[in-house]
């Protein structure tokens, strides 16, 4: 969990992940340098439950750093994502985890529900209601190219057969690439329908919510990161693009 500047939604992401079902869990937060009481809160919660293990980032480095800082600390066989502004309903992780070993993928995801940014309710207390943002039943690398299906809310790798995989260092888009990185030797990544996840989307006018403000961070995914030939990273970003006014339009 990257933290920064969190405090107001931050309480209700940790308590997310204590009250799951599946509780062999640690939850390793980095906090980026917040100055709003993110870290002090994460202490507290660190206090009254071991399972909680934040640390500050040494110095200010954006959210793939963050990232990065808390998985080279990760001990568990999985990982798993979940920003300090989002949610996991209490039986994603067990559901989650039994889907892996039936579906024999090192990579999976899951279906998950979509709010506005003004729902402040806790997990345990969610009413679907929200728009579903649902799962394909698997993807490859071809198909991710010109849409990243994967929710970083409800993606979980296998560390096992995976080893440990970091994200690029990008200001944006990073876990896009690091599941493209992970299908790129042929790897199919298994997606559960069950929505798991509440993603709680950003104001309108932010990047988040305007994806064709995505499309440089697109076109340097494809030609910095993949490699992509000029040709072949003109015809990924058509199709992303396509979709994602597709989209803005359901």
């Amino acid at each position: 969990m990257p933290v920064y500047n969190s405090a107001d939604t931050l309480g209700a992401s940790v308590r997310s992940v204590l009250a799951q079902s599946h509780a062999e869990v640690e939850l390793l937060a980095t906090d980026d340098g917040s100055t709003d009481g993110s870290m002090e809160q994460l202490a507290e919660f660190a206090r009254q439950d071991e399972r909680v293990l934040p640390e500050p980032a040494p110095e200010r480095g954006g959210a793939a750093r963050a990232r990065n800082l808390a998985i080279a600390r990760a001990r568990g066989d999985y990982v798993a994502f979940l920003d300090s502004d989002d949610l996991w309903l209490p039986a994603k992780l067990e559901q989650q985890l039994a889907f892996a070993a039936t579906a024999g993928a090192p990579l999976t995801y899951t279906s998950y529900y979509k709010m506005h940014a003004e729902y402040d309710g806790e997990a345990a207390d969610f009413t679907p209601n929200g728009r579903v943002v649902w799962a394909r039943d698997e993807v490859d690398y071809n198909a991710m190219l010109t849409q990243d299906h994967i929710g970083a809310l409800t993606a979980m790798y296998d560390r096992t057969v995976l080893g440990t995989r970091l994200m690029p260092d990008m200001p944006k888009r990073q876990d896009y690439a690091l599941w493209l990185s992970i299908m790129r030797d042929g790897t199919r990544a298994k997606g559960l329908r069950e929505p798991l996840a509440v993603y709680r989307s950003q104001r309108a006018g932010s990047l988040s919510s305007n994806k064709l403000a995505l499309v440089p961070h697109n076109w340097a995914l494809y030609r910095e990161h993949e490699h992509l030939s000029v040709p072949r990273s003109a015809r990924a970003l058509a199709g992303a693009v396509w979709h994602s006014l597709r989209k803005s339009r359901i």
